[in-house]
């Protein structure tokens, strides 16, 4: 009898470890990517080494996402929303999409105007919407902010995205926030009657613009720029090295901010591991990634970025809190509407 225990009591053991080994290996995340693939698979697969948890990636644009987790409802595998521009992150947010996460490592990594006030959303890494130039036609002393833009100077020397562009939206919300929404509008219709051509395109195309005489200045994201000087097309190589970067604001508010963030979707099948990625994100090596291999801007202060980046010099950046560009989302579009901005 005390033998048949034993041996009882030794399958019991190996029946534990071996479902718990299945526990383990079995640990996921479900990622949600408005991010193309390239710029955060490699990152992912970097958090699946160290801690063993798999990441199941998938992409599709912003929109397309937020609504297939609205449709999903309850039963919504995702555990993770991985977006660009706070006015996403904002809107997946007010379709009660998201959940609040307490984290000490998030609070104390992002700083606050980089993350929502019920913590729901957190930035991975910064971005700015900059002023680009034509190296040849324009002396930097004549730029300052994004508020001269609309000087009759610049009468149809600029290019730049539809108002539809995310990005377009997130840059007025900050005017509106910090100038008042009828300075704003009086500037978005100087600004239209400014514009060089019809609003078309993507970033690099308006930088490809400026590069071509199209246009004088346009305004782009910084990574995009950066990512035509680094990248293997020489068309592009030489398309950006005929233009260079101005800071806008820079004696007053500073240059116009945005991220690319991450929430921890409202259904989350794996809470647990969905903040941990969430955390791993804003680690040392990870701030790291994004800064080197994207051409983004760290969150964190004193982490590195890129000799690209580091060309461009340092810069003052608008503190404005974030969730600032998604209150004012919908008078920013609306305003741009009536100026004309197509």
């Amino acid at each position: 009898m005390r033998k048949v225990l034993s041996g009882l009591f030794t399958l019991t053991i190996m029946v534990l470890a071996t479902l718990s080994g299945q526990q383990a290996s079995a640990a996921e995340v479900n990622v949600y990517s408005a991010r193309e693939e390239n710029l955060i698979k490699p990152l992912l697969d970097r958090f699946s080494d160290e801690t063993g948890i798999r990441v199941n990636l998938i992409t599709a644009g912003a929109d397309e996402l937020t609504t297939r987790m609205e449709l999903e409802g309850a039963n919504s595998p995702a555990d993770v929303l991985l977006t660009v521009d706070v006015g996403r992150l904002w809107r997946a947010k007010e379709a009660d999409l998201l959940q609040s996460v307490d984290s000490d490592v998030l609070m104390r990594q992002v700083p606050s105007q980089y993350r929502d006030s019920d913590n729901q959303w957190f930035a991975a890494s910064l971005r700015s919407r900059v002023i680009v130039y034509d190296k040849e036609r324009v002396d930097p002393s004549e730029l300052s902010t994004y508020e001269a833009l609309a000087d009759p100077k610049w009468r149809g020397d600029i290019c730049v995205r539809s108002s539809s562009n995310i990005y377009n939206q997130s840059l007025v919300a900050s005017l509106v926030s910090h100038n008042g929404l009828d300075d704003t509008q009086q500037w978005a219709q100087s600004l239209v009657e400014n514009f060089a051509r019809s609003p078309q395109g993507g970033d690099r195309d308006q930088i490809a613009a400026v590069a071509i005489g199209q246009c004088q200045l346009a305004l782009v994201n910084t990574y995009y720029f950066a990512g035509m000087i680094n990248s293997t097309m020489d068309d592009q190589r030489e398309q950006a090295s005929r233009v260079a970067v101005f800071w806008p604001n820079q004696e007053g508010r500073g240059a116009h901010i945005n991220i690319s963030g991450a929430a921890v979707a409202r259904h989350a099948p794996n809470r647990q591991e969905a903040v941990q990625l969430m955390e791993y994100l804003v680690s040392d090596e990870a701030q790291e990634w994004y800064a080197e291999t994207n051409n983004e801007y760290p969150v964190r202060e004193g982490v590195p970025v890129s000799d690209t980046l580091a060309s461009w010099g340092a810069f003052k950046a608008d503190n404005l809190a974030l969730e600032q560009l998604g209150i004012h989302n919908a008078e920013a579009v609306r305003l741009m509407d009536r100026a004309g901005w197509r």
